[in-house]
């Protein structure tokens, strides 16, 4: 109880800021608050002055103020419904955008307004985002339902207990029922691909190998998987160019290097001048190529879509068409709160694309009626385990030329460098790739082990020279989930080992990179300095630490992706969704996240469920095409 209670109470003064955004402890742990030049960014602009000579300087005024607006608030904003506003100027705005609407008045209401489309989609993501972008360019009229916020860019705070509120399914506070893996989901405009940590790997061909094979999957191997994944990653810019390298990713490269594991550039979706440690919280100069920066900006800029934030839907609705063999999906039902009461709309669309997320788009579905067995099984997480480094400003990380000393374990790309030492890409598959966190001073409280008060002090006052490297298994175990607030997982043995296996090398990396002390999140505590022990001391604690269970609750292990609980699969037995990502169950009903992977991926899923999305999305607009010529027919 007490151990749990001076958790709580750290992780409040971590989070706690003053009416100036900032906090008395920041100073003593070496954290400098949000993105200082976040806020050199924000200072409001001085108004332009106006002028009168010829030729259209009234247009270049407004053009100015136009591309101004949108550096702050971001390209979003003529395409963004506020749904908490009265219904008739709700219906306006919507009627206006090209989306009819039927309603009633407050009074009088007897059904729910509806809203009428050509394609509704559930979730903003990088699997929502992505169909409704392609959707909206080829013409037809789709409406986006997003759970979460819209954050503007001019909006964030970049600090961490209020993002955590504000752009995280459930604030941040998931895990599953066993407290056994930590979750951290997105739940904002965007998705995941707002907060993520801008690593844009393709589908390894490993596993393009297994899905094609033993799954059975065409898709994989076709020429229009090729054609999405090149097409997602020029849509999002991806490189692997590196300027500058911040502290954790420099000491996993440094020890990599020493030792002779292999070390590789992550391909990013930010620029490589991007050296900036918050991306966590959002992107505040739109540099990050998330879908808020890219397909659901094409989809606003064509004219054809809009997103409604702050709206959960309840329900798909389906029913049975004469002379089908299984229900046909027409429309959402989805609810908002309007002055402290809860408000119903109805969405009639001639296709549904249910993108929330592999931990909501199961419930979802479930209420919405579906049987299939397999909707909320294989659920898996890409279980994580993390160890740390001490390294003092003056300790030498790389060759002269990089000033190791001024850097600090919060600022800098957050993942840049990768290695697969024990990822077993040319074996089974099934391994753990090692790369690097984001760890602000709450996350790094919640992680660090709690041995005392002293001693939670000392580690937080190191905090900011503090490097973290973490193991990522590919998970053959899975769990099974209702809903966010309900997941069932339990790591496989085989998971495990691969982690432990991990373990070892990451303290192996933090050593020969140079670290004065290094240790892991084990609730024991244990830390060495490497630079005062003997070799054989150092091996004992190498193989000791390594070799802890991780399935006791005695190390925090997190989840950043979670994946495969509807799964894609060419029978409805063993699989929730066909090749075209469309249910067994209803006729017109797609799924386009991270839900449909048949297994867990290995890698960071970004690149994977937007080519996936995309596929799912050039099918849809198919159905579409067909649709039409079927109405002009008749």
């Amino acid at each position: 109880m007490e151990e749990g209670l001076g958790y709580k109470l750290l992780i409040w003064v971590s989070f706690q800021v003053d009416e100036k955004n900032e906090n008395v402890t920041w100073k003593a742990i070496g954290y400098c608050g949000p993105d200082p030049d976040f806020k050199t960014l924000n200072q409001p602009n001085k108004p332009a002055k106006k002028t009168n000579s010829y030729g259209g300087s009234n247009y270049q005024q407004e053009q100015k103020e136009e591309d101004d607006r949108e550096d702050s608030i971001g390209p979003l904003y003529r395409g963004l419904i506020n749904i908490k506003l009265p219904r008739e100027v709700v219906a306006e705005a919507l009627s206006g955008s090209g989306f009819p609407v039927s309603t009633q008045s407050r009074k009088h209401r007897t059904s729910p307004p509806i809203i009428r489309c050509d394609a509704v989609v559930v979730g903003s993501g990088s699997g929502g985002g992505v169909a409704a972008g392609v959707l909206a360019k080829a013409g037809y009229k789709v409406l986006v339902l997003e759970k979460g916020s819209y954050r503007a860019r001019n909006n964030l705070s970049l600090l961490e207990g209020p993002t955590m509120d504000e752009m995280y399914l459930c604030g941040g506070l998931l895990a599953t029922a066993d407290t056994g893996v930590v979750v951290l989901a997105g739940s904002t405009v965007g998705g995941g691909s707002t907060i993520n940590w801008s690593a844009s790997i393709r589908t390894p061909q490993h596993v393009i190998k297994e899905w094609c094979d033993k799954h059975e999957l065409e898709l994989f191997g076709s020429e229009l998987y090729k054609e999405a994944l090149d097409g997602v990653c020029e849509k999002m810019g991806v490189h692997s160019e590196i300027y500058e390298e911040g502290l954790n990713n420099a000491v996993l490269r440094r020890g990599c290097q020493e030792l002779g594991y292999p070390v590789t550039d992550i391909p990013r979706n930010s620029g490589p001048e991007h050296y900036c440690g918050w991306c966590c919280f959002g992107c505040k100069d739109g540099r990050k190529k998330g879908t808020a920066e890219t397909w659901l900006v094409d989809m606003v800029n064509s004219g054809n879509g809009v997103i409604l934030p702050g709206c959960e839907a309840k329900k798909v609705l389906h029913n049975r068409k004469k002379g089908r063999e299984r229900d046909t999906a027409s429309g959402v039902v989805f609810e908002f709160e309007y002055q402290g009461v809860k408000e119903v709309f109805m969405v009639e669309s001639k296709v549904t694309i249910v993108a929330a997320g592999a931990l909501s788009t199961p419930g979802l579905l479930k209420r919405s009626g579906l049987k299939n067995p397999n909707i909320g099984k294989n659920l898996h997480l890409h279980p994580v385990a993390m160890a740390w480094g001490y390294f003092p400003e003056q300790a030498p990380l790389s060759p002269p030329e990089w000033s190791g000393s001024e850097k600090r374990s919060y600022e800098g790309e957050i993942m840049t460098a990768m290695s697969t030492v024990v990822a077993g890409f040319e074996g089974s598959g099934y391994g753990a790739v090692i790369q690097t966190p984001a760890l602000h001073p709450g996350m790094f409280s919640v992680v660090m082990p709690w041995i005392s008060g002293n001693d939670i002090k000392d580690r937080m006052r190191r905090f900011y020279r503090t490097a973290h490297i973490f193991a990522l298994a590919r998970d053959k175990g899975s769990g099974t989930i209702s809903s966010p607030s309900s997941i069932s997982y339990q790591m496989d043995e085989t998971d495990e080992e691969n982690l432990k296996k991990g373990m070892e090398k990451l303290l192996r990396i933090l050593a020969a990179a140079g670290a004065q002390e290094i240790g892991t999140h084990n609730c024991k505590g244990r830390r060495i300095d490497v630079k005062k022990v003997s070799s054989h001391d150092f091996e004992r604690f190498v193989k000791e630490e390594s070799s802890r269970g991780l399935r006791d609750l005695s190390t925090p292990v997190c989840s950043a992706h979670q994946m495969g609980s509807c799964r894609m699969g060419v029978d409805p037995k063993s699989s929730a969704v066909n090749q075209m990502g469309e249910t067994w169950e209803v006729e017109g009903l797609y799924v386009a996240d991270t839900s449909v992977f048949p297994t867990a991926l290995g890698v960071n899923p970004m690149v994977t469920v937007q080519a996936i999305a995309y596929c799912t999305a050039k099918s849809v607009v198919e159905v579409l095409r067909r649709k039409k010529k079927e109405t002009f027919a008749t």
